[in-house]
């Protein structure tokens, strides 16, 4: 589940949907394995189109693109790689922990881990052989929502997507991103955390306002 799910565009997805899709791809990526090149200049590319010119009035999300944007075109590719290996590989207790059970609980494998496996299971998702991370770390989820976003278009789909994301990401993604911002030594992938929080922030607004509206 650590890798992006390959689906065949469909004629009924929105441009939201596409762009949301997106988002949550770049993020699996991101939080899966260090950056290559190619994915740095992506970066920095799709910036330019996507992140702010620095405006008071200028939303988190394209503020958060323009800073993630300037450090992948300022910072090397093997800074970059070591940060990334700094932050979240250790043979013990990373610096920064990826897993949603850690930031509700305080601790791995535990109840919200097993309630998302029953999600999983009810989706018809589950664990890919060879994967090494258990599925809630935060790649595993975005790839989820991804799927989720790319395969239910319509009003049924919406209300998994909610109930996927209000249950296993809303709770922690906040945490999650405050952890990087403050973590000694993170340069991009606080910027990346940054980019997290600003598009899970919209994203917990849109369903905020979904339930309100069902109510």
């Amino acid at each position: 589940m650590s890798a992006p799910i390959s689906i065949q565009p469909q004629p009924t997805w929105s441009e939201e949907d596409r762009a949301r899709a997106d988002h949550y791809a770049l993020l699996a990526r991101l939080f899966h394995t260090a950056p290559d090149a190619a994915l740095l200049d992506a970066l920095v590319q799709a910036g330019r189109s996507l992140g702010g010119t620095g405006g008071e009035d200028e939303g988190a999300l394209p503020q958060a693109w323009a800073a993630l944007a300037a450090a992948a075109s300022s910072l090397p590719l093997q800074a970059v790689r070591d940060e990334f290996d700094a932050l979240f590989v250790s043979v013990s207790k990373p610096v920064v922990m990826m897993n949603g059970s850690w930031y509700i609980t305080g601790f791995l494998q535990e109840e919200p881990l097993a309630e998302l496996r029953e999600d999983l299971l009810e989706l018809g998702l589950g664990r890919r052989q060879g994967v090494t991370e258990t599925e809630d770390h935060i790649s595993a989820l975005a790839e989820v929502m991804r799927h989720l976003v790319l395969t239910g278009p319509d009003e049924a789909g919406l209300l998994r997507q909610q109930h996927f994301f209000g249950r296993h990401i809303a709770p922690w993604y906040a945490d999650f991103a405050a952890a990087l911002a403050k973590a000694p030594g993170a340069g991009f992938y606080a910027k990346v955390g940054a980019l997290l929080l600003a598009f899970m922030d919209i994203e917990r607004e849109a369903f905020d306002m979904l339930e309100a509206s069902a109510q």
